[in-house]
């Protein structure tokens, strides 16, 4: 006897909660969003850095709860401990960001620690030349592996002389780094104009958003936030070697324009990046992975960040297979305009773009992830669930234009890293190659 599967259950809009939005007179943005279920709070803080020496902000990020002008490494720990709390810190071109979380009856003690941190932080010299050593290390190692290399070369032939083109200090900038730096990019850098702060979880908004003024009302600091630049446009050109000699593999990045969340082609744009390579039964993967073997993990992504948005393709394969693959990338992007989706594969990326959503917001971290991204575009949450719907309304037609219109691969820039007294000449009988 054979059991019928049952069909997919019928996608239903999607439900988000509603932030509630606060200032302090300090400049701080606050959103509260109470997401009952589990008793614990998540806590997104984001301080624009545009500009910043981007060594230095990393040095600060490292070091930034080794201690206070009144509190030990260990005594801050001990703190969030007994909160069954935790916070962390990280730094890139647009920002300088502290995340945690807690238990929520703990919210009020863990925003006290982020406040003495914002206002008092020390940076011991102790702790501090640890965490650069640590820094050093690991910048030592990434800069010998084939993704690093490649993402420092893609950046520099993207952006130029842009700050998005120079994303990772080098081991040596780091090693330059003094107190006395560190010191002035806090003082002159992290203060509350400008900045926000998301919490998510568990909580009542009005007993958090005393504990935030209690906590953070003295938070202040000197100069405005320096906004970035918008990107540059892309400027397609020859391919660019990147040679790494001896290389069994190539590695291999195409980016092209994107637009952004605000733009009324985005959901067209996130389906259509879905079907190319943004999932495992896209046809870049059933192309080099399933059929050809060219690569294990062929994929496509599109990046929106403050500054702008650009879609990329990455894929790994073996260093001979190098100008095939390229080409059937070029012939994959051609193929998304010529060979628009079916309903089938058009419904296929959708469910699984709306799921994807759902998922990401089934969880405290996952809202507060993506309030977080979302204020740095200037949206709010509720966008989301605008997002979904207008998922929903796309066609093929209008994945067949905005294919024509982005995803065209002579506006792309090509960047590969590989040997290349291998690849040179079979790349060239196609492509005109600039070495790096």
């Amino acid at each position: 006897m054979s059991t019928a599967i049952p069909g997919l259950a019928p996608e239903v809009p999607l439900a988000l909660p509603t932030p509630v939005e606060r200032a302090l007179p300090n400049g701080l943005s606050v959103s509260l969003v109470r997401r009952p279920g589990v008793p614990l709070a998540e806590v997104r803080l984001s301080v624009p850095a545009a500009h910043a020496d981007l060594a230095v902000a990393d040095m600060l990020a490292a070091a930034l709860f080794s201690g206070t002008e009144g509190s030990t490494m260990t005594q801050i720990a001990q703190r969030l401990q007994g909160v069954g709390g935790a916070l962390g810190a990280g730094a890139d071109p647009d920002r300088i960001a502290v995340s945690g979380n807690c238990l929520s009856s703990g919210l009020a003690e863990l925003l006290d620690v982020l406040g003495e941190i914002l206002t008092a932080a020390d940076y011991p010299a102790e702790p501090l030349a640890v965490e650069q050593s640590r820094i050093i290390d690991g910048l030592s190692v990434a800069e010998q592996q084939p993704e690093f290399q490649v993402s420092r070369a893609l950046d520099a032939r993207l952006w130029g002389d842009h700050p998005y083109g120079h994303q990772q200090p080098t081991a040596a900038e780091v090693g330059d780094v003094d107190r006395g730096a560190v010191l002035a990019l806090h003082a002159s850098r992290v203060h509350p104009a400008g900045a926000r702060l998301i919490i998510v979880g568990d909580i009542d908004p009005d007993g958090a958003w005393a504990a935030v003024e209690k906590s953070l009302s003295a938070w202040n600091g000197a100069g405005e936030p320096r906004r970035m630049e918008p990107l540059p446009s892309l400027k397609p050109g020859p391919i660019v070697l990147a040679n790494r000699p001896g290389s069994v593999q190539s590695a291999i990045r195409v980016a092209y324009p994107a637009v952004a969340r605000t733009h009324p082609d985005n959901a067209a744009q996130h389906l259509a990046n879905l079907i190319y390579g943004g999932y495992f039964t896209s046809r870049l993967v059933m192309n080099l992975r399933e059929s050809k073997g060219y690569g294990y993990s062929p994929r496509s992504r599109v990046d929106h960040s403050p500054a702008g948005s650009v879609q990329l393709t990455s894929v790994d394969v073996a260093t001979e297979v190098t100008a095939p693959a390229l080409a059937e990338i070029v012939a994959e992007l051609r193929g998304m305009a010529e060979n628009p989706p079916d309903e089938a594969e058009l419904d296929l990326a959708r469910r699984y773009a709306l799921g994807s959503v759902k998922l990401a917001t089934a969880t405290q971290s996952g809202i507060a992830g993506y309030t977080s991204a979302l204020a740095a575009c200037g949206l709010p949450l509720s966008w989301l669930a605008e997002h979904s719907e207008r998922l929903r309304a796309v066609t093929a037609a209008d994945i067949k234009r905005v294919a024509a219109e982005r995803m065209n691969p002579d506006g792309a820039v090509s960047v590969i890293l590989g040997d290349g007294e291998h690849v040179t000449g079979p790349l060239a009988d196609s492509s005109e190659i600039e070495v790096l």
